[in-house]
Formats: structure tokens, sequence, C-alpha cells
């Protein structure tokens, strides 16, 4: 089956909630710096963020910046919108994020044939502004940036 390019969702309609553990993403991204939540006492990432470390227990945190790449660990071809039923080809995908022990990612895959997405695939961030003024981390090919 042919799915053709895949999109990313529009930023129309996505609402962006935040609590004192995930603002920080939030804000970076914003900046357009993609960074993940890091124990400050043991070093292990942690994505979601959380407000204890599960290695150590500790609720010392750590936002560093990440180098905005890595590897496609899962993802799912959708074919339609699941707000409004139209026929819209998007990628869900499952990332772990470069720079990280294993740390992962939701998000959307754009700017290739749907068809082509393979599990290992490298990939880069790009940003998706929304509505709100916030700003979408969302991946591509690393080869098409």
């Amino acid at each position: 089956m042919s799915y053709g390019p895949a999109r990313v969702l529009p930023g129309d309609g996505i609402k962006i909630t935040t609590n004192p553990d995930t603002e920080p993403f939030w804000e970076a991204a914003r900046e357009q710096r993609l960074t993940a939540c890091q124990c400050g006492d043991c070093g292990h990432f942690r994505m979601p963020p959380s407000p204890y470390c599960p290695k150590c227990q500790s609720t010392q945190k750590a936002w560093p910046d990440l180098p905005g790449t890595g590897t496609i660990f899962s993802f799912a071809i959708c074919s339609k919108n699941p707000k409004t039923g139209e026929d819209y080809i998007y990628v869900p995908v499952v990332v772990t994020l470069d720079g990280t022990d294993d740390a992962r990612l939701v998000s959307n895959l754009g700017g290739i044939n749907a068809e082509d997405v393979r599990i290992g695939q490298k990939v880069q961030v790009d940003w998706n502004p929304i509505d709100d003024g916030w700003v979408l981390p969302v991946f591509k090919p690393a080869e098409a940036l």
C-alpha cells in the first residue's frame, strides 16, 4: 500500500499544559532547544519528566540541552486526522534521544513518505509552532534537514 508523504499534525487545536515537572521542557522548546529531564544525583534521564528519579528516588533535576538527534524506536502510520476524520497521513514516532541513556520522546515525523519510515532510522528535531505560542518538537529524517 502506498501512503504518500507524512505530515505533522497541524498546530491549530493542540494545547500544551505544563506543570513544574514539564515546564522546563516546553520553555526550552519555545527557544527551539531540545532538552530532557536528568537526575541531579545519579544522572539518569527520564522522559516524560517526573518528580522522582525512578533509579535513585532523588528529587534533584537538571535540564541539559541535547543534540536534537535520535533514532526511531517505534512508529505507526495513521491515515486520518484524529480530530476531523479527514484523510491525513501522519506518523507518530517514539524517538530514542541522542545524548541520553535511552530517554524516549513521543512526537510526529514529517518530510518522508510514510512507507519509507523504518525502526532504527536516524532523525533530527524540527520545530512546529502552535497556536498558543508554544513550539512543538517534531522530527524529520536526519538527511532531510
